[in-house]
């Protein structure tokens, strides 16, 4: 698939990585930065999605999404393992619920963006799913700064796949894109359910913020990395 990213804001929380460690499946290991593990709420809205070389399919080109993840090896091989990932389809959740193996829910958006910065109102609509809520303003606070390989910045971004686990499967997909253009971020996070939503204790410390203005995005079929 194709699809480009725009307006994402990256909040990051250190925690205690024997908490998070029996939140994820067995089947993948913690990754942590000095000790530490760390979560991160990702909101953000995406177009141009659609299946590479073909045109965009009404009602899943364009939609808002926000993901609550962590970090995660499968083989030596760093990833990201989403707790859940909301969007604004109800087909683009279906579909990649299907697919992807992953914890997609349906939920209400409304996505501002301004000179002035990004309003971003969500609320988790997915019948049967705990309810979750995120609401906050955010802006960018200076240019794109040069963070370097093996910085705690690029650690937490610098991913190229995603893993999936359904039953005692465990699935991969590579993700390709450029270096991402981090910028430093400012926010005002009003309401945020998604961390307790899924078990996922945070500290009351403020996050660590960046924003990044765009990404284009490939992402891979996933694959089947549990055999052998």
């Amino acid at each position: 698939m194709a699809q480009t990213w725009h307006d994402l804001l990256f909040a990051h929380w250190s925690v205690s990585a024997a908490h998070v460690a029996t939140l994820i499946p067995p089947m993948l290991t913690l990754d942590t930065f000095d000790g530490h593990a760390w979560v991160g709420v990702i909101p953000f809205h995406m177009t141009g999605v659609r299946l590479r070389g073909l045109p965009p399919i009404p009602g899943t080109s364009a939609l808002p999404e926000i993901n609550l993840r962590t970090y995660v090896t499968h083989g030596g091989k760093p990833g990201v393992y989403f707790f859940s990932l909301d969007a604004g389809s109800a087909l683009a959740v279906a579909v990649a619920r299907r697919w992807f193996h992953l914890p997609y829910f349906r939920a209400a958006f409304e996505v501002k963006v301004a000179a002035g910065g990004v309003e971003y109102h969500h609320r988790r609509r997915h019948r049967g799913a705990p309810d979750a809520r995120f609401e906050a303003t955010y802006h960018v606070v200076g240019d794109v700064l040069p963070f370097q390989a093996g910085s705690l910045e690029r650690w937490l971004t610098e991913r190229y796949c995603l893993y999936a686990v359904a039953g005692p499967r465990v699935f991969r997909a590579e993700i390709h894109h450029g270096p991402w253009p981090l910028q430093r971020a400012d926010a005002d996070l009003r309401i945020d359910t998604l961390p307790d939503a899924h078990g996922v204790s945070i500290p009351p410390a403020p996050p660590l913020l960046h924003f990044s203005r765009r990404q284009d995005v490939r992402v891979w079929a996933p694959e089947r990395v549990d055999l052998g």
